[in-house]
């Protein structure tokens, strides 16, 4: 214990052991069990001694750190998931080479070497035991397997994270490839690992003691457009189950981070629903508003992001929900193999979707990222029920999210299953492309541009094929968007 008080010392000390060149992997996943001080470090660092340094992270970070990072010049490559403005306006310039990938594959890559050697991992706990043992806090995100694959392990211990967290955490490591073994998840509640992340304690090259609490989430409050959404979907799972299609007590739900998806679950409150489960990667304000109501008995995730005063509800009351939470690795909490056992609900949100049912989830105009796709392609694809969710217009009507063609495909018709906004509901499966394109435009497309996107299918079937399209006007739509600001004619 003596050598690892020795490692006690300042983040901006601790920055020095980042070169020029390295690959970093640091802890945080939606803001939340994020590096605090050192990003700051390492920022001041590198406007006085410029360097660049591949960052990966398990997703988005807190406290402005992209941002602070990017204006010092610092980030050359960045993976695999960002929300930050100032980052997006440089990986949109081209100045920083942004990796957008399933949140289950980047420690894959990391395994297999496709990144070369992880230099230094920087991981946020809220202890570290004498064999080296560290304590999560908020996320685990890829926190486990970066500090097992680094070489260089930093360590900030947050005095505002609750010690609470030890023992909530399940850390299981897949084997090496080809031979690995099944994951033996066949449960939400299941824990097949360890507590704490197990590396051996001479990797620990420099600790940190801070004292900041997670960002809070931004999640806006549910307005009419989600409540309708939310209503949509709720007598959907109703229907459902009355068909005999889906059982009373329903599958697990994953819900991906943000307005639609937090306000969808509120629905449920409401809703008939009982004993409800979770297995996702982010459990949000709507996840222990279910537990306090005693809807839902257990929810599995990688992260816990919340808004302030959900924070300090549930941070202060950790010892509440023990025995109804768990935090697991991204990349076992987005892993297809589990995600296809235990037949999930999964809901996430797409930017746009087209007429046969094709969504982009990351690109404006097909050319400009927004986030990233995160885990909704993990979800999505391996779901027994993939649903996207948007409203049916953005910008006050000029922009509709229901297109000919999208510009950008991040989840092809094959993988949607139910497409919803606030107009209404369409359920693709068993439809084929033309079946589909009724659907979508009559129940979720809204009214506004029915005629614009009906007027384009009766074009467009004069081509004829399974999956009719007039390509001198599949993007129509957006070039004039693009050229006078709303996708409506004048």
């Amino acid at each position: 214990m003596r050598a690892l008080k020795d490692r006690v010392m300042s983040a901006d000390e601790a920055a020095t052991l980042v070169q020029d060149g390295m690959v970093v992997g640091m802890s945080g996943f939606t803001r939340a069990g994020d590096a605090k001080d050192m990003p700051v470090a390492l920022a001041k660092r590198a406007r006085e001694q410029p360097m660049k340094i591949t960052l990966i992270t398990g997703a988005s970070l807190g406290h402005d750190s992209d941002k602070a990072l990017t204006e010092a010049g610092l980030l050359a490559r960045r993976l695999p998931f960002q929300v930050d403005a100032t980052l997006r306006s440089a990986i949109n310039r081209g100045e920083v080479m942004f990796v957008d990938q399933h949140l289950s594959e980047t420690v894959e890559f990391l395994r297999a070497g496709q990144f070369g050697r992880l230099d230094v991992a920087v991981i946020e706990a809220v202890a570290i035991s004498e064999d080296g043992s560290i304590v999560p806090s908020s996320s685990v995100g890829n926190s486990a397997s970066f500090a097992i694959l680094a070489d260089k392990v930093i360590v900030e211990i947050n005095l505002a994270q609750p010690v609470e967290f030890e023992g909530m955490h399940d850390i299981w490591i897949p084997g090496h490839r080809p031979h690995r073994e099944p994951l033996p998840i066949v449960n939400v509640s299941d824990r097949v690992g360890r507590p704490t992340v197990k590396i051996p304690p001479e990797k620990i090259a420099a600790i940190i003691i801070t004292d900041t609490p997670d960002s809070a989430s931004t999640v806006q409050p549910a307005d009419a457009e989600t409540q309708a959404i939310a209503n949509h979907l709720i007598e959907f799972f109703t229907h459902e189950v009355k068909r005999g299609r889906m059982p009373a007590r329903l599958p697990a739900i994953q819900s991906g981070i943000g307005t639609i998806a937090n306000a969808v679950l509120k629905g449920f409150l409401q809703s008939p629903f009982e004993h409800l489960t979770m297995y996702s990667e982010v459990l949000q304000d709507s996840t222990f508003e279910l537990m306090d109501a005693g809807k839902m008995d257990f929810a599995s995730g990688s992260s816990i992001t919340v808004s302030r005063p959900m924070q300090q509800q549930v941070f202060q009351n950790l010892a509440r929900y023990r025995d109804k939470l768990v935090l697991r690795p991204q990349e076992v909490s987005n892993h297809p193999e589990v995600i296809r056992r235990l037949g999930l609900i999964a809901l996430n949100t797409a930017l746009e979707a087209d007429i046969y049912g094709n969504v982009n989830s990351t690109h404006v105009y097909g050319t400009h990222m927004m986030n990233g796709i995160g885990g909704s392609g993990d979800f999505a694809r391996n779901a027994s029920l993939a649903i996207f969710a948007t409203k049916s217009v953005a910008k006050g009507g000029k922009v509709s999210s229901i297109v000919p063609m999208v510009p950008h495909v991040d989840h092809n018709e094959h993988d949607v299953d139910l497409i919803v906004t606030e107009q209404g509901l369409a359920d693709l499966r068993t439809l084929a492309p033309r079946e589909r394109v009724k659907l979508i435009v009559e129940n979720c497309a809204h009214p506004a541009y029915r005629d614009l996107l009906r007027d384009y299918y009766r074009d467009a079937l004069k081509y004829g094929g399974q999956t009719p399209h007039a390509l001198e006007r599949a993007y129509e739509m957006h070039i004039r968007l693009r050229d006078s600001g709303s996708m409506l004619p004048r």
